[in-house]
């Protein structure tokens, strides 16, 4: 059964984004040092977008996931570009999965994607610190939490001041474990029983390209 227009939290993410920078309070424009980083393509969207409304830079943080050799297409972990590995407990333990699996693949997925990723995006230039910054981590939705939990913990690696987490929705369990990991988290829409980022979209374009990133970052 089609939903009808009316059933979908946003037309598209030029909509999702306008209702994600409402959310922001007024005192965070109003602070100095502040970065934002999308921790997806489709996140860099929203980091530019809000990038742009606080007159701050943005960029890139590089994340990778890591497959069930059971399932391939299930995800169990991830990897960040500080090698922050955020592991689903729960999943690996129901399939009995080891972690020196687990840190294996890690470690394969940061050698061979994520270092490759810094080339393409940063002509190999990493993230620099984050010491003393307001970092404001954004995503267009959140779902399992594996990729913004391992996005807080590579902002942390990095000395961040203090940690946002802006996303135009997300699952409410996930932001009752996120929230406990960071300074605030802005979100207009707190589902019960997220389903997925399509259900909530009535257009959802592709993200950004590799040169549409590059060139965003480069600006």
């Amino acid at each position: 059964m089609l939903k009808d227009k009316n059933d979908f939290l946003f037309e598209d993410r030029a909509e999702a984004s306008e209702k994600l920078i409402a959310e922001i309070p007024l005192d965070i424009f109003s602070l100095e040092n502040i970065v934002v980083l999308g921790v997806s393509e489709g996140g860099v969207y929203f980091a530019n977008e809000l990038a742009k409304k606080l007159n701050v830079p943005m960029n890139i943080l590089l994340t990778e996931h890591i497959y069930s050799y059971i399932n391939p297409e299930l995800v169990i972990a991830m990897v960040g570009e500080t090698e922050e590995v955020v592991i689903h407990k729960a999943l690996t333990e129901a399939f009995e999965i080891p972690k020196d699996y687990i840190y294996n693949e890690a470690y394969n997925k940061y050698s061979n994607k994520i270092l490759n990723y810094i080339k393409k995006y940063r002509r190999g230039e990493r993230l620099s610190s984050l010491e003393g910054k307001y970092v404001i981590l954004t995503d267009e939705c959140i779902e399992t939490g594996l990729t913004m939990m391992t996005a807080v913990k590579t902002a942390i690696s990095l000395g961040a001041k203090n940690i946002f987490i802006a996303v135009p929705v997300l699952d409410k369990v996930v932001y009752k474990n996120l929230v406990t990991v960071c300074d605030n988290i802005f979100c207009p829409y707190k589902i019960d029983d997220y389903i997925s980022i399509e259900y909530y979209y009535r257009e959802l374009d592709e993200p950004f390209s590799f040169d549409e990133i590059k060139e965003i970052i480069s600006t």
